[in-house]
Protein backbone atom coordinates (compact mmCIF):
# COMPACT_ATOMS: atom_id res chain seq x y z
CA UNK A 1 0.00 0.00 0.00
CA UNK A 2 3.01 2.29 -0.33
CA UNK A 3 2.61 5.56 -2.25
CA UNK A 4 -1.17 5.33 -2.55
CA UNK A 5 -2.66 8.81 -2.82
CA UNK A 6 -6.28 9.92 -2.47
CA UNK A 7 -8.12 13.16 -3.23
CA UNK A 8 -10.69 14.07 -0.58
CA UNK A 9 -13.43 16.71 -0.51
CA UNK A 10 -13.05 18.54 2.80
CA UNK A 11 -15.70 21.07 3.83
CA UNK A 12 -14.57 21.33 7.43
CA UNK A 13 -17.78 19.70 8.63
CA UNK A 14 -17.81 16.69 10.92
CA UNK A 15 -18.41 14.05 8.24
CA UNK A 16 -15.74 15.12 5.76
CA UNK A 17 -13.22 15.58 8.60
CA UNK A 18 -13.85 12.06 9.88
CA UNK A 19 -13.71 10.60 6.36
CA UNK A 20 -10.31 12.18 5.88
CA UNK A 21 -9.07 10.77 9.18
CA UNK A 22 -10.33 7.25 8.35
CA UNK A 23 -8.40 7.30 5.07
CA UNK A 24 -5.28 8.68 6.74
CA UNK A 25 -5.49 5.94 9.39
CA UNK A 26 -4.80 3.41 6.63
CA UNK A 27 -1.54 5.04 5.62
CA UNK A 28 -2.93 6.74 2.53
CA UNK A 29 -1.49 10.09 1.44
CA UNK A 30 -4.36 12.59 1.30
CA UNK A 31 -4.71 15.77 -0.74
CA UNK A 32 -7.80 17.67 0.42
CA UNK A 33 -9.74 20.05 -1.81
CA UNK A 34 -12.43 22.59 -1.00
CA UNK A 35 -14.59 24.17 -3.69
CA UNK A 36 -15.86 27.76 -3.59
CA UNK A 37 -19.18 28.17 -5.40
CA UNK A 38 -20.29 31.54 -4.02
CA UNK A 39 -23.25 29.97 -2.22
CA UNK A 40 -21.78 29.04 1.17
CA UNK A 41 -23.42 31.11 3.91
CA UNK A 42 -20.28 31.12 6.07
CA UNK A 43 -18.17 32.43 3.18
CA UNK A 44 -20.70 35.22 2.69
CA UNK A 45 -20.69 36.20 6.37
CA UNK A 46 -16.93 36.64 6.13
CA UNK A 47 -17.35 38.77 3.00
CA UNK A 48 -19.71 41.21 4.73
CA UNK A 49 -17.69 41.10 7.97
CA UNK A 50 -20.65 39.68 9.86
CA UNK A 51 -19.65 38.40 13.32
CA UNK A 52 -20.71 35.06 14.76
CA UNK A 53 -22.08 34.51 18.27
CA UNK A 54 -20.29 36.47 21.02
CA UNK A 55 -18.50 38.58 18.41
CA UNK A 56 -16.38 35.72 17.08
CA UNK A 57 -15.10 35.88 13.51
CA UNK A 58 -16.23 33.31 10.93
CA UNK A 59 -13.27 31.23 9.77
CA UNK A 60 -12.83 28.86 6.84
CA UNK A 61 -13.60 25.58 8.57
CA UNK A 62 -11.89 23.47 5.90
CA UNK A 63 -8.55 25.16 6.60
CA UNK A 64 -8.94 24.53 10.33
CA UNK A 65 -9.78 20.87 9.77
CA UNK A 66 -6.90 20.37 7.34
CA UNK A 67 -4.47 21.88 9.84
CA UNK A 68 -5.66 19.56 12.62
CA UNK A 69 -5.55 16.53 10.32
CA UNK A 70 -2.11 17.46 8.98
CA UNK A 71 -3.12 17.30 5.32
CA UNK A 72 -2.47 19.58 2.39
CA UNK A 73 -5.56 21.43 1.16
CA UNK A 74 -6.25 23.31 -2.05
CA UNK A 75 -9.01 25.94 -2.20
CA UNK A 76 -10.57 25.96 -5.69
CA UNK A 77 -12.85 28.71 -6.99
CA UNK A 78 -15.47 27.25 -9.37
CA UNK A 79 -17.92 30.15 -9.04
CA UNK A 80 -17.27 31.45 -12.57
CA UNK A 81 -18.64 28.28 -14.20
CA UNK A 82 -20.92 26.93 -11.47
CA UNK A 83 -23.95 29.11 -12.24
CA UNK A 84 -23.99 28.23 -15.95
CA UNK A 85 -22.94 24.58 -15.66
CA UNK A 86 -24.89 23.56 -12.57
CA UNK A 87 -27.46 26.03 -11.33
CA UNK A 88 -29.42 27.29 -14.33
CA UNK A 89 -30.69 24.01 -15.81
CA UNK A 90 -29.71 21.06 -13.61
CA UNK A 91 -30.16 17.66 -15.25
CA UNK A 92 -31.60 16.14 -12.07
CA UNK A 93 -33.64 19.13 -10.98
CA UNK A 94 -33.84 20.95 -7.66
CA UNK A 95 -34.48 19.93 -4.09
CA UNK A 96 -37.05 21.55 -1.80
CA UNK A 97 -35.64 25.05 -2.44
CA UNK A 98 -33.43 25.66 -5.46
CA UNK A 99 -30.66 23.24 -4.54
CA UNK A 100 -29.39 21.13 -7.48
CA UNK A 101 -27.76 18.63 -5.13
CA UNK A 102 -27.15 15.73 -7.52
CA UNK A 103 -25.78 17.98 -10.26
CA UNK A 104 -23.69 19.89 -7.72
CA UNK A 105 -22.07 16.78 -6.26
CA UNK A 106 -21.50 15.33 -9.73
CA UNK A 107 -19.88 18.56 -10.89
CA UNK A 108 -17.56 18.88 -7.91
CA UNK A 109 -16.55 15.24 -8.03
CA UNK A 110 -15.99 15.50 -11.77
CA UNK A 111 -13.52 18.29 -11.03
CA UNK A 112 -11.99 16.13 -8.29
CA UNK A 113 -11.58 13.29 -10.81
CA UNK A 114 -9.57 15.58 -13.09
CA UNK A 115 -7.35 16.58 -10.18
CA UNK A 116 -6.90 12.90 -9.31
CA UNK A 117 -5.77 12.18 -12.86
CA UNK A 118 -3.49 15.23 -13.07
CA UNK A 119 -1.78 14.43 -9.77
CA UNK A 120 -1.51 10.66 -10.32
CA UNK A 121 -3.71 9.94 -7.33
CA UNK A 122 -5.54 6.62 -7.06
CA UNK A 123 -9.06 7.42 -5.88
CA UNK A 124 -11.40 10.09 -4.52
CA UNK A 125 -13.35 10.07 -1.25
CA UNK A 126 -16.04 12.19 0.40
CA UNK A 127 -17.78 12.50 3.76
CA UNK A 128 -21.17 11.50 2.34
CA UNK A 129 -23.31 9.33 4.62
CA UNK A 130 -25.88 6.91 3.27
CA UNK A 131 -29.49 8.13 3.82
CA UNK A 132 -28.41 11.33 5.59
CA UNK A 133 -29.84 13.77 3.06
CA UNK A 134 -33.02 13.16 1.07
CA UNK A 135 -31.87 14.06 -2.43
CA UNK A 136 -28.20 13.26 -2.90
CA UNK A 137 -27.32 10.70 -0.24
CA UNK A 138 -29.82 7.91 -0.67
CA UNK A 139 -28.48 4.94 -2.58
CA UNK A 140 -29.86 6.03 -5.95
CA UNK A 141 -28.38 9.51 -5.50
CA UNK A 142 -24.97 8.15 -4.51
CA UNK A 143 -24.96 5.90 -7.59
CA UNK A 144 -25.94 8.78 -9.89
CA UNK A 145 -23.13 10.97 -8.56
CA UNK A 146 -20.56 8.19 -8.96
CA UNK A 147 -21.62 7.68 -12.57
CA UNK A 148 -22.05 11.32 -13.62
CA UNK A 149 -18.71 12.36 -12.12
CA UNK A 150 -16.91 9.70 -14.12
CA UNK A 151 -15.40 8.21 -10.97
CA UNK A 152 -17.54 5.11 -10.78
CA UNK A 153 -15.98 2.61 -8.38
CA UNK A 154 -13.03 4.91 -7.69
CA UNK A 155 -15.30 6.97 -5.43
CA UNK A 156 -15.17 5.95 -1.76
CA UNK A 157 -17.55 7.01 1.02
CA UNK A 158 -15.51 5.92 4.07
CA UNK A 159 -18.21 6.57 6.69
CA UNK A 160 -20.75 4.27 5.00
CA UNK A 161 -18.42 2.01 3.02
CA UNK A 162 -19.47 -1.28 4.66
CA UNK A 163 -23.10 -0.59 3.73
CA UNK A 164 -22.22 -0.04 0.07
CA UNK A 165 -20.76 -2.34 -2.61
CA UNK A 166 -16.96 -2.73 -2.46
CA UNK A 167 -15.02 -0.10 -4.39
CA UNK A 168 -11.89 -0.65 -6.47
CA UNK A 169 -9.58 0.73 -3.74
CA UNK A 170 -10.97 -1.95 -1.41
CA UNK A 171 -10.71 -4.74 -3.98
CA UNK A 172 -7.17 -3.69 -4.89
CA UNK A 173 -6.11 -3.85 -1.25
CA UNK A 174 -5.41 -0.13 -0.94
CA UNK A 175 -8.09 0.11 1.74
CA UNK A 176 -9.10 -2.39 4.42
CA UNK A 177 -12.89 -2.50 4.22
CA UNK A 178 -13.15 -3.68 7.84
CA UNK A 179 -11.55 -0.44 9.04
CA UNK A 180 -14.13 1.71 7.28
CA UNK A 181 -17.52 2.80 8.62
CA UNK A 182 -21.08 1.48 8.51
CA UNK A 183 -22.91 4.70 9.35
CA UNK A 184 -26.29 5.64 7.89
CA UNK A 185 -29.14 8.04 8.59
CA UNK A 186 -29.42 11.52 10.05
CA UNK A 187 -28.23 10.81 13.60
CA UNK A 188 -24.71 12.04 14.34
CA UNK A 189 -24.18 9.85 17.40
CA UNK A 190 -21.68 7.54 15.69
CA UNK A 191 -19.81 10.48 14.20
CA UNK A 192 -19.46 12.20 17.58
CA UNK A 193 -18.21 8.94 19.04
CA UNK A 194 -15.58 8.64 16.31
CA UNK A 195 -14.54 12.27 16.74
CA UNK A 196 -13.99 11.66 20.45
CA UNK A 197 -11.92 8.54 19.73
CA UNK A 198 -9.72 10.42 17.26
CA UNK A 199 -9.48 13.55 19.41
CA UNK A 200 -10.94 15.66 16.62
CA UNK A 201 -12.22 19.03 17.79
CA UNK A 202 -11.85 21.29 14.73
CA UNK A 203 -15.04 20.92 12.73
CA UNK A 204 -18.12 23.03 12.09
CA UNK A 205 -21.24 22.04 14.00
CA UNK A 206 -23.75 20.14 11.82
CA UNK A 207 -26.72 22.35 10.97
CA UNK A 208 -28.03 21.17 7.63
CA UNK A 209 -25.01 22.35 5.67
CA UNK A 210 -23.97 25.87 4.74
CA UNK A 211 -25.49 26.05 1.25
CA UNK A 212 -27.73 29.05 0.56
CA UNK A 213 -29.43 27.14 -2.25
CA UNK A 214 -31.14 24.86 0.28
CA UNK A 215 -32.68 27.85 2.08
CA UNK A 216 -36.31 28.45 1.10
CA UNK A 217 -36.13 32.26 1.41
CA UNK A 218 -32.98 32.48 -0.66
CA UNK A 219 -34.52 30.06 -3.15
CA UNK A 220 -37.48 32.40 -3.71
CA UNK A 221 -35.16 35.30 -4.44
CA UNK A 222 -33.02 33.27 -6.82
CA UNK A 223 -36.04 31.94 -8.72
CA UNK A 224 -37.28 35.51 -9.05
CA UNK A 225 -33.89 36.56 -10.45
CA UNK A 226 -33.79 33.69 -12.96
CA UNK A 227 -37.39 34.31 -14.04
CA UNK A 228 -36.69 37.97 -14.77
CA UNK A 229 -33.21 37.65 -16.24
CA UNK A 230 -32.69 38.54 -19.88
CA UNK A 231 -33.15 35.47 -22.07
CA UNK A 232 -29.89 33.93 -23.18
CA UNK A 233 -27.90 35.54 -20.37
CA UNK A 234 -26.75 34.05 -17.08
CA UNK A 235 -26.57 35.84 -13.69
CA UNK A 236 -23.12 36.79 -12.47
CA UNK A 237 -21.68 35.93 -9.08
CA UNK A 238 -22.39 39.51 -7.98
CA UNK A 239 -26.05 39.05 -8.92
CA UNK A 240 -26.46 35.98 -6.74
CA UNK A 241 -24.40 37.36 -3.85
CA UNK A 242 -26.72 40.38 -3.67
CA UNK A 243 -29.64 38.03 -3.08
CA UNK A 244 -28.19 37.31 0.37
CA UNK A 245 -28.44 40.94 1.46
CA UNK A 246 -31.37 43.13 2.41
CA UNK A 247 -35.09 43.29 1.72
CA UNK A 248 -35.97 42.52 -1.90
CA UNK A 249 -38.87 44.04 -3.82
CA UNK A 250 -40.13 43.52 -7.37
CA UNK A 251 -42.53 46.43 -8.14
CA UNK A 252 -42.58 45.46 -11.84
CA UNK A 253 -41.00 42.98 -14.23
CA UNK A 254 -38.46 45.64 -15.18
CA UNK A 255 -37.55 46.87 -11.69
CA UNK A 256 -35.79 45.28 -8.71
CA UNK A 257 -35.18 47.12 -5.41
CA UNK A 258 -32.86 45.94 -2.60
CA UNK A 259 -32.94 47.76 0.76
CA UNK A 260 -30.26 47.31 3.44
CA UNK A 261 -31.45 46.15 6.86
CA UNK A 262 -28.57 47.31 9.05
CA UNK A 263 -25.21 49.06 8.99
CA UNK A 264 -23.31 45.95 7.90
CA UNK A 265 -25.60 45.39 4.92
CA UNK A 266 -25.59 49.09 4.02
CA UNK A 267 -21.79 49.12 3.83
CA UNK A 268 -21.87 46.00 1.70
CA UNK A 269 -24.49 47.41 -0.69
CA UNK A 270 -22.45 50.60 -1.16
CA UNK A 271 -19.74 48.49 -2.79
CA UNK A 272 -22.21 47.30 -5.42
CA UNK A 273 -23.62 50.68 -6.42
CA UNK A 274 -22.26 50.46 -9.96
CA UNK A 275 -22.40 48.18 -13.03
CA UNK A 276 -25.77 49.54 -14.08
CA UNK A 277 -27.23 49.71 -10.57
CA UNK A 278 -28.57 52.96 -9.11
CA UNK A 279 -27.95 53.72 -5.42
CA UNK A 280 -30.40 55.59 -3.16
CA UNK A 281 -29.72 57.06 0.30
CA UNK A 282 -31.43 59.42 2.73
CA UNK A 283 -30.12 62.98 3.20
CA UNK A 284 -31.54 64.56 6.37
CA UNK A 285 -32.33 61.49 8.47
CA UNK A 286 -30.79 58.10 9.13
CA UNK A 287 -31.87 55.50 6.62
CA UNK A 288 -30.87 52.54 4.49
CA UNK A 289 -28.80 52.17 1.37
CA UNK A 290 -30.96 50.98 -1.52
CA UNK A 291 -29.84 49.50 -4.84
CA UNK A 292 -32.07 49.49 -7.91
CA UNK A 293 -31.67 47.34 -11.01
CA UNK A 294 -33.62 47.52 -14.26
CA UNK A 295 -35.08 50.19 -16.51
CA UNK A 296 -35.09 53.31 -14.35
CA UNK A 297 -36.95 56.47 -15.39
CA UNK A 298 -38.50 59.32 -13.41
CA UNK A 299 -41.39 57.22 -12.10
CA UNK A 300 -39.11 54.36 -11.09
CA UNK A 301 -36.82 56.81 -9.27
CA UNK A 302 -39.78 58.14 -7.26
CA UNK A 303 -40.98 54.63 -6.48
CA UNK A 304 -37.54 53.41 -5.33
CA UNK A 305 -37.11 56.58 -3.28
CA UNK A 306 -40.49 55.96 -1.61
CA UNK A 307 -39.41 52.44 -0.69
CA UNK A 308 -36.17 53.82 0.75
CA UNK A 309 -38.09 56.48 2.69
CA UNK A 310 -40.32 53.81 4.24
CA UNK A 311 -37.31 52.48 6.16
CA UNK A 312 -35.86 55.88 7.13
CA UNK A 313 -35.90 57.08 10.75
CA UNK A 314 -38.75 59.57 10.38
CA UNK A 315 -42.48 59.89 10.98
CA UNK A 316 -44.36 57.79 8.43
CA UNK A 317 -46.44 60.75 7.27
CA UNK A 318 -43.47 63.06 6.66
CA UNK A 319 -41.76 63.47 3.32
CA UNK A 320 -38.13 62.44 3.02
CA UNK A 321 -35.37 63.76 0.78
CA UNK A 322 -33.61 60.96 -1.06
CA UNK A 323 -30.40 61.15 -3.08
CA UNK A 324 -29.97 58.87 -6.08
CA UNK A 325 -26.82 58.30 -8.12
CA UNK A 326 -25.44 56.09 -10.85
CA UNK A 327 -22.01 56.90 -12.24
CA UNK A 328 -21.98 60.60 -13.16
CA UNK A 329 -25.78 60.83 -12.99
CA UNK A 330 -27.32 61.96 -9.70
CA UNK A 331 -30.19 63.92 -8.22
CA UNK A 332 -32.45 64.50 -5.23
CA UNK A 333 -36.14 63.74 -4.92
CA UNK A 334 -38.55 64.40 -2.03
CA UNK A 335 -41.18 61.70 -1.51
CA UNK A 336 -43.66 60.26 0.94
CA UNK A 337 -42.83 56.76 2.21
CA UNK A 338 -44.39 53.84 0.38
CA UNK A 339 -47.30 52.20 2.17
CA UNK A 340 -46.84 48.93 4.01
CA UNK A 341 -49.54 47.40 1.82
CA UNK A 342 -47.62 48.24 -1.35
CA UNK A 343 -44.38 46.92 0.13
CA UNK A 344 -45.95 43.57 0.96
CA UNK A 345 -47.38 43.25 -2.54
CA UNK A 346 -43.92 43.87 -4.04
CA UNK A 347 -41.87 41.81 -1.59
CA UNK A 348 -39.96 38.87 -3.05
Amino acid sequence: MNNIKAIGLLSGGLDSTLACRLIREQGIEVKAINFYTGFCTTDFRRQVNRKAAKGKVYYNESLKSAAQLGVEIEYIDISATYIQDVLVKPKYGYGSAINPCLDCRSYMLGRARKIMEEQDAHFVFTGEVLAQRPMSQFRRGLDIVAKESGLGRLLVRPLSAKLLPPTLPEENGWLDREKLGAISGRSRKEQYKLAEEFGITAFSQPAGGCCSLADANYGKKLRDLLNHFEEGKVPTLDDVILLKVGRHFRPSNQLKVVVGRDEVENRFLERYGENGRMMFSTIDVMGPITLVEGNVGDEEIKLAAAITARYADNEESATVRIKYESGNFSGIVEVEPASQQDLESWRV
